[in-house]
């Protein structure tokens, strides 16, 4: 499989489950920088610019929650409740925490305008702590986010609060997320994908 990613995006929560089932991957950067996710060449690959696209022997998935749960699928857990929660923990991230991050620094999504940019900008820390405070309440984070093993929730997880420096909010306030993102941290997996530069 090959793992088109960029450094820091959620592209990084695939290389974690990738890394904590051994399976081997070969990782290819995208160069965000120089605007390489809208060149014609990464366009054939992924239309939407975006990352991550996971080229398989069957074809190309896009989409996060899709590429963890392919890639990944021993990190799901077997009762459904839990393979519920799993999810339900991962399409929060994906459709409401990682909306509100990218509202910092990707305004034109929604607007035109400026002053909507700085809007949202501005809305970013009360919006990223706002859901900090939802999953402090909601999942135990003990030591994983749905409680004793590590899922494709954790993989998402980690890599969204490593961005929350940035945007202005202190986890410390949220002892169980502060606690959390240190044990994660220190995981093999996380360490593995650190070590290749992909995550800071």
């Amino acid at each position: 499989m090959k793992l088109h990613y960029s450094p820091g995006t959620i592209s990084i929560a695939v290389a974690i489950a990738l890394e904590e089932t051994d399976t081997p991957y070969e990782a290819i950067r995208v160069d965000f920088a120089s605007g390489a996710q809208q060149g014609e060449a990464y366009r054939a690959i992924n239309p939407k610019g975006r990352v991550p696209a996971l080229e398989t022997p069957q074809g190309i998935i896009t989409e996060t929650g899709a590429v963890l749960e392919y890639a990944a699928p021993a990190l799901v857990p077997d009762d459904a409740y839990q393979a519920a929660r799993m999810r339900e923990a991962m399409y929060y991230l994906a459709s409401t925490m990682h909306v509100a991050h990218a509202h910092k620094m990707r305004g034109h999504r929604w607007a035109d305008e400026q002053s909507s940019f700085d809007d949202m900008k501005a809305k970013v820390p009360q919006n990223m702590a706002d859901c900090c405070a939802y999953l402090e309440d909601q999942y135990p984070f003990d030591p994983c986010v749905l409680g004793d093993d590590f899922t494709l929730a954790d993989a998402y997880m980690t890599v969204v609060l490593g961005w929350l420096e940035g945007d202005g909010v202190d986890i410390t306030i949220y002892p169980k997320l502060a606690a959390y993102l240190i044990r994660m941290r220190t995981r093999p997996s996380v360490l593995a994908v650190m070590a290749k530069g992909m995550l800071s």
